[in-house]
């Protein structure tokens, strides 16, 4: 449906990633398998964090926080463009396509603080290995994840009011498969310099400078780890950061092409936003989980409590493991 030039437009057609009716059955099906495994992962992972005591740990509150964004922030996107691809018509309301942007924005730039707050984190815990507890107090930990947490809120709250705040009385078809911030400029019947400028500049304050802090904190880290005498030492100091370097790559690196350098393909812009929506939500929980033997010691210590072995068969079957 298009609206006329004097008409403000009430509800938006999204394009998706594709026109074929075959090629969107199979992304369905890809798609829903991404999305439970990311429902699953970020749920176990939260459940773990609570449930055992060894992860009462400042890393893995901040963990918790970050898989519950995750969760939020794929949830908010996932479900609705499952429904379109077994849809014919793909259309969503003005006030849901604003909801979907802010929530979109809350829950991304939420992660970007909160990826900086756990590179501080183990900054303190590498570095300052003897004031780490006297530091990072529980107290400390709740302002910071709060501190994250509003900080999105507010960046998110500025983006989306220069954004939605623009007139849209022409085409109302977004090429994309959910409403993001680039998409939607295009549509507005109006120059949009102004609100380009106020989102890259806030872009510059929940994504550079948090990339500044986490460069900061893991220059210091690998000076104090290579000062290391100990191999075992280094090995285990890299071991706690590897997990979270990989997340910040992934996650900032997507966020940086799509916000932060000029324009690109439709096509490419729609193939990192896939990515970062729906590839990375689900990666985290297993990233930190596969190379984390205290997540991975919780799990097998749940496994066996809810699926203890059966004595009495043989002696094989005496043994979990």
């Amino acid at each position: 449906m298009r609206q006329t030039n004097q008409t403000q437009v009430t509800e938006f057609l999204l394009l998706g990633l594709s026109d074929d009716w075959h090629t969107q059955k199979v992304l369905f099906i890809l798609f829903l398998g991404v999305y439970l495994a990311t429902v699953l992962g970020n749920l176990l992972l939260m459940f773990l964090v609570q449930i055992d005591s060894r992860l009462h740990t400042p890393m893995y509150f901040f963990l918790c926080n970050l898989s519950l964004a995750d969760f939020c922030f794929s949830t908010n996107i996932v479900p609705q463009a499952l429904a379109h691809l077994l849809s014919g018509k793909k259309v969503i309301s003005f006030t849901r396509c604003a909801a979907q942007l802010l929530l979109f924005l809350i829950f991304g730039f939420t992660q970007c603080a909160l990826l900086a707050v756990m590179s501080y984190d183990r900054y303190l815990a590498i570095c300052n290995p003897l004031h780490y507890h006297s530091i990072m107090t529980w107290r400390v930990c709740v302002l910071l994840a709060t501190g994250s947490w509003t900080i999105g809120i507010l960046v998110s709250v500025v983006d989306s009011i220069f954004i939605l705040s623009l007139p849209y009385q022409g085409s109302n078809s977004i090429a994309h498969f959910f409403c993001e911030a680039p998409a939607l400029l295009i549509l507005a019947s109006t120059d949009t310099r102004t609100s380009e400028m106020a989102i890259f500049l806030m872009g510059i304050v929940i994504l550079l400078i948090p990339v500044s802090l986490i460069l900061v904190s893991y220059g210091h880290i690998i000076v104090t780890v290579l000062k290391m005498k100990s191999a075992a030492g280094r090995h285990k100091a890299f071991s706690t950061c590897g997990s979270h370097l990989m997340v910040v790559v992934l996650f900032y690196g997507s966020g940086i092409i799509t916000y932060m350098t000029p324009k690109s393909s439709k096509e490419q812009e729609k193939l990192v936003s896939v990515f970062y929506a729906m590839v990375t939500p689900m990666l985290n929980p297993l990233i930190y989980s596969l190379r984390n033997k205290d997540v991975k010691g919780a799990l097998g210590k749940v496994a066996t409590r809810n699926f203890p072995c059966r004595l009495g068969i043989t002696h094989l079957t005496q043994r979990c493991f």
